[in-house]
């Protein structure tokens, strides 16, 4: 028996134009009998948590969204709309938005048109349609981001701008709901109601990443020692991703029985029937403080971006069939069954919507868009100076480092010349006393005071409200910081080695670094993040404890990474760090050369000469200055940085005893954004140029400088590298044959001759 016919309509490749048509045809062709129109206080049907009144704003809400996605479609072939990946099947997340407060921060899934839409109601005088047409066209008078991308986003409510991400943003979500609790402990104050809760909206294909599942055991963990962390994760689970099928029954399964994460269940396609899930969702977020999981069912209609064809990987029957499940057909119905509106009414409302979103679109492309480098780069690295030198130059909280250190005698400017680790250690402390609202966190640095006790005694003078242990999770770590940085915080999370930095690098490049520019200022997470790094560590060796790439860093845009290689220098460069994110709200790395933390001889044992006295709190560094050895030398110019610094400082006497030169030796200290400026300066002054980079030689640092140089007009001069080898790095004695040696820049120099 062959199935009946597909009308040729229903076999268009434009899904979208189907879906419209679905609607219009549905209303004109029902022909049900309608309820006694509900008063807005009473259910929409009978038995629903959902009133009359709460259904015809979620609908109209449903609406804006549906018809955003709409002419996403049509005005992209138009290049007027710039991004087409739409909320369609989504449209139940207001119910979401409604039943949470516009103070509770969120952070949401792409497919989050319906959820803004009625965020918007939160605040008078705001307009989602011409707000949401302004980021569609990319128009620099998007309010989220300026233009730069299309995001849901809005500072007055709330919303913190995510990118297209997949999954990255849990973490930080978490990290916020964690941050809410822990500012009574510290006494910090919130810019968020104390009781808030943060809502975290993502796929069901999203919910297997990698980095969702650290943000899931890391809220179980938290639950699991009975520590409060008030997020309401929300899966909106449509049951494929992009062309990818989830199994069903899959996050039903994977998430129901999870130990401390409390699972709810609520049909998002049906507002009368979901609603009261929804709300029970909410409320006991609220209430408990736990984490909570929402598994809210939707559907995906009118594929996953306006370049999906879907008719060209799935059939017409089964399109069909995912068409039928449109929840705006299932809203038309309650209006229509309800008795709140007429077929004409009804459709007379949809047209109404169609036209407003298109004429705000029309609007939108009239507007002006970036057009200049430095609009586009604005937001992106903020910098003032004078305010930043003022902050780290602060000397007001004598008091408090007296009750820290004991007494006047014993404050570290009174103490003898003492090594890197002592004076990065008392340097923390200084800033734990002028900056009440730090946090320093991250694996074994409590009571242990770190691998290399570089934070010993901070657990202990100022407790563990504000150091504590984490779980071993580089993503929640830097998850973490991020949520305490969203809450006014200053947190200083530490990574315990470079290596383990890379695991976790998508949180400071795609997240941390990227939220002032795609926020358009209007949102910082300041941080400062310290990282045990490179290599030369003797005795305890391999990769993951003598990695030298810093590459990985040095790529991110606006991120500070500073390397000192002296005691003196680390304390002057942390305050001025700390200022960077205090004042400007700058995400920055303190890379901590680990062969130096111990080091106090320079040229023979028992000299003391990489011993230095600790500077007073007043005296801080500007960024990008560098150190110079010996200013007045010209025969050579030696640039580098950490460990490089005290290796070509004994290379440079060598080099003086075998050519007669005199080396100045530039430790740059600050290795992005590089002193351009200053290495052509120093590069113009010397009549050759040797670069002393341990990383590797493929993209390290050392080809920065060589650039620097070259871009100046120096490249003429002689000019040589001495750099790492491009491999990983080896276990015991044989780590020292892929990493430069003094004999190797004595060698090295020997080719400028």
């Amino acid at each position: 028996m062959s199935s009946a016919p597909i009308p040729a309509r229903q076999r268009d490749v434009n899904r979208a134009k189907v879906c419209d048509e679905n609607f219009i045809e549905f209303v004109r062709g029902w022909a049900g009998s309608p309820r006694p129109r509900p008063a807005p206080h009473e259910p929409v049907l009978p038995g629903s948590a959902c009133t009359a009144g709460d259904f015809l704003e979620l609908f109209e809400s449903q609406l804006i969204s549906r018809h955003l996605d709409l002419m996403a479609r049509v005005l992209r072939v138009q290049n007027k709309v710039f991004y087409t990946i739409g909320s369609s099947g989504h449209e139940g997340n207001a119910m979401v938005a409604r039943l949470s407060r516009h103070t509770d921060p969120a952070f949401l899934h792409y497919r989050s048109g319906g959820f803004m839409a009625e965020r918007f109601r939160k605040l008078p005088g705001m307009d989602p349609v011409m707000d949401s047409a302004l980021s569609f066209a990319a128009s620099k008078e998007d309010p989220a981001s300026g233009g730069r991308h299309k995001v849901w986003g809005s500072k007055p409510l709330w919303v913190l701008p995510q990118t297209s991400t997949i999954a990255s943003h849990l973490p930080k979500a978490l990290g916020t709901a964690i941050a809410i609790e822990q500012a009574g402990r510290i006494g910090h104050t919130l810019p968020v109601p104390d009781d808030s809760i943060v809502i975290c909206s993502f796929g069901d294909a999203s919910a297997n990443h990698a980095t969702a599942q650290t943000a899931f055991n890391c809220a179980q963990w938290t639950a699991y020692q009975r520590l409060p962390a008030p997020v309401l994760f929300v899966c909106e689970d449509n049951g494929i991703g992009i062309s990818v099928k989830t199994p069903a029954g899959w996050i039903a399964e994977s998430f129901r029985q999870r130990p401390g994460l409390d699972y709810f269940f609520a049909d998002g396609l049906d507002l009368a029937g979901g609603y009261a899930d929804v709300r029970a969702a909410v409320e006991h977020c609220r209430r408990s403080r736990r984490p909570t999981f929402l598994h809210l069912r939707t559907t995906r209609i009118m594929g996953h971006a306006g370049t999906d064809f879907e008719i060209e990987w799935r059939s017409i029957q089964e399109l069909m069939a995912v068409e039928a499940t449109d929840p705006l057909l299932r809203s038309a119905a309650i209006a229509l069954e309800s008795g709140l509106m007429t077929p004409d009414e009804l459709l007379e409302r949809y047209e109404a919507m169609r036209k407003r979103c298109f004429a705000a679109a029309e609007e939108a492309d009239r507007r002006p868009r970036l057009e200049t480098l430095e609009e586009v780069m604005a937001p992106l690295a903020p910098y003032t100076p004078d305010k930043v030198a003022e902050q780290a130059r602060r000397a007001d909280f004598r008091e408090r480092r007296l009750e820290v250190f004991g007494s006047e005698a014993k404050l570290p400017e009174n103490q003898p010349p003492r090594h890197l680790a002592v004076q990065i250690n008392n340097a923390l402390h200084d800033l734990f006393c002028q900056y009440p609202e730090a946090l320093l966190f991250g694996e074994d640095v409590a009571q242990k005071g770190g691998v290399y006790t570089v934070t010993k005694g901070l657990h202990r003078a100022f407790k563990g409200a504000r150091v504590f242990n984490t779980l071993l999770d580089e993503t929640m770590i830097l998850g973490l910081a991020q949520g305490y940085a969203n809450m006014g915080m200053l947190p200083m999370p530490e990574i315990q080695y470079l290596a383990y930095f890379h695991n976790a690098c998508d949180q400071i490049r795609g997240e941390a670094c990227s939220l002032q520019f795609f926020s358009n200022g209007q949102y910082r997470n300041p941080m400062l993040m310290r990282i045990a790094s490179l290599g030369y560590q003797r005795g305890f060796g391999g990769h993951f404890h003598n990695d030298n790439s810093v590459t990985a860093l040095r790529d991110i845009p606006g991120l500070v990474v500073g390397c000192p290689s002296r005691g003196d220098d680390a304390v002057t460069m942390l305050r001025t760090l700390m200022a960077l994110a205090r004042v400007d709200g700058r995400v920055c790395a303190f890379l901590e050369p680990i062969a130096l933390y111990m080091t106090k001889d320079l040229y023979e044992p028992g000299d003391g000469g990489w011993l230095t006295s600790y500077p007073p709190p007043g005296e801080a560094m500007v960024l990008g200055e560098e150190r110079v050895y010996e200013p007045e030398a010209t025969d050579l110019v030696i640039f580098t940085f950490g460990n490089g610094v005290p290796m070509s400082l004994r290379a440079a006497r060598e080099i003086e005893r075998l050519h007669r030169w005199k080396a100045r030796v530039v430790d740059l200290r600050w290795l992005q954004p590089l002193n351009a400026e200053a290495i052509a300066r120093h590069a113009g002054e010397c009549a050759r140029i040797l670069v002393v980079d341990e990383g590797r030689r493929s993209a390290g640092v050392g080809e920065g400088i060589v650039t620097a140089v070259v871009e100046a007009g120096h490249g003429g001069k002689p000019l040589r590298r001495v750099a790492g080898a491009d491999t990983y790095t080896p276990l015991a004695g044989a780590a020292f044959l892929v990493i430069p040696s003094e004999a190797d820049i004595v060698a090295m120099a020997a080719q400028l001759a």
